[in-house]
């Protein structure tokens, strides 16, 4: 066993990442699969469309024959069909001809662009006035102008969104391999925490993490399942432990690196078959004390107590093993961050990473992050933040009106 607190470099703890195995791969019908990981790069077996259509409703023309028209100059075409939707016109459009034709219509042979019916006259039965030329492909898709034939459109680890899923429906993939979701255990741990139903006493609290980490959970793409609160017991934590390794491919234990419970959780991972513990602190701030165990290949996570530590040590640290298991690509893993100046200065100490929450507002001279300081049991202060700003380990705080890059929260 590592001695406690001798501090792991972030780079480090994510290098731990590949020690644990991804979930399983499953089916899912293309109705349930958005927000899913999937786990199968996709190729195009048809080009998409697979027929040229137009866009706009008008007639399907050679654009050769409208080159000059205007509204003092129109070119005069001949109509030599209608097409109707879903159907596949047989005769072919010559120069000087046209063609009516709606909105996703099949474009006929010989056709090479589409003038919109706003652009033109009727003169006849047989004959329309063209006021604006069209040039080749104009108002028109061709066949394989958004997915060619062949072409790799969706890789493995990539989230499926609601336009993925549109693609995969325009691909004819009704069901398409994907992820299981993660199952995360929480386990909240203290004599002092007690059920949200209840009235604290003088010394208790409610059990805010369960709630906050279930959340969090949630939001990364797994599912939360909830353990209880278990007291400071060695007997009943390993037992707690025990279980909840048994059901799920992640656990942590809230207020597992705190000094109340630092031995019990320790004492809990050596009697645990298999078990090793990789981290045991990390060089950041808040959530130094975290514990990083391996127990038969699955992670086990010692959470600080207090409710920012324990939030931003899952969205900071926890997060990308999630992302990990759960077969998300490291690409897709990451945030967009947002550039901003900060409002004040703000200290920090050589030798840790620093997470500042902030506060975004806009100005007419960008976006400004405003420091939200507190410490870390305070839960408003997490609520008042929708930002954290990252001050890297051999950094001596930031100065007021310095660029920095906003992690949104």
């Amino acid at each position: 066993m590592k001695e406690f607190f001798k501090v792991t470099d972030l780079e480090t703890v994510f290098n731990y990442r590949n020690a644990f195995e991804r979930v399983s791969v499953e089916k899912a019908d293309l109705t349930d699969a958005i927000g899913r990981i999937l786990a199968e790069d996709i190729v195009a077996e048809e080009d998409l469309p697979d027929f040229a259509r137009t866009i706009v409703d008008g007639y399907a023309v050679q654009g050769a024959s409208t080159f000059g028209a205007s509204e003092g100059n129109p070119a005069y075409l001949t109509i030599t069909g209608n097409i109707l939707m879903g159907q596949s016109p047989e005769f072919e459009i010559a120069p000087g001809e046209a063609a009516r034709i709606a909105t996703g219509g099949m474009v006929p042979r010989g056709a090479d662009s589409v003038v919109m019916i706003e652009h033109t006259e009727i003169i006849d039965d047989t004959t329309i006035e063209v006021y604006r030329s069209v040039a080749p492909g104009q108002n028109m898709i061709a066949v394989g102008e958004d997915i060619e034939k062949h072409a790799a459109v969706l890789n493995k680890g990539q989230i499926i969104r609601p336009q993925e899923a549109g693609l995969l429906a325009a691909l004819g993939r009704q069901q398409i391999a994907v992820y299981q979701k993660p199952v995360i255990g929480i386990i909240s741990t203290g004599d002092e925490i007690i059920p949200i139903t209840e009235k604290p006493r003088r010394g208790q609290i409610r059990d805010i993490n369960s709630y906050t980490l279930a959340g969090l959970i949630k939001a990364a793409g797994a599912v939360a399942r909830s353990y209880g609160i278990v007291k400071d017991n060695f007997e009943m934590l390993l037992e707690k432990c025990k279980l909840a390794l048994d059901q799920c491919q992640m656990v942590l234990i809230s207020g597992g690196s705190s000094v109340g419970s630092r031995d019990y959780t320790v004492d809990v991972l050596s009697a645990l078959r298999d078990a090793k513990i990789l981290v045991h602190g990390i060089s950041i701030s808040p959530g130094k004390p975290t514990i990083l165990a391996s127990v038969n290949n699955k992670s086990l996570w010692g959470m600080p107590g207090h409710v920012v530590s324990a939030m931003i040590v899952f969205l900071m640290v926890v997060k990308p093993f999630v992302d990990h298991l759960g077969g998300r690509s490291a690409t897709e893993g990451g945030v967009q961050r947002l550039q901003a100046k900060l409002s004040r200065n703000v200290a920090s100490k050589q030798g840790r990473v620093d997470f500042i929450r902030v506060g975004l507002r806009k100005e007419d001279d960008g976006l400004w992050a405003d420091p939200v300081l507190g410490k870390s049991g305070l839960i408003s202060t997490m609520v008042n933040a929708n930002g954290l700003i990252q001050i890297d380990i051999n950094t001596e705080g930031l100065e007021k009106g310095a660029e920095v890059e906003v992690i949104p929260i």
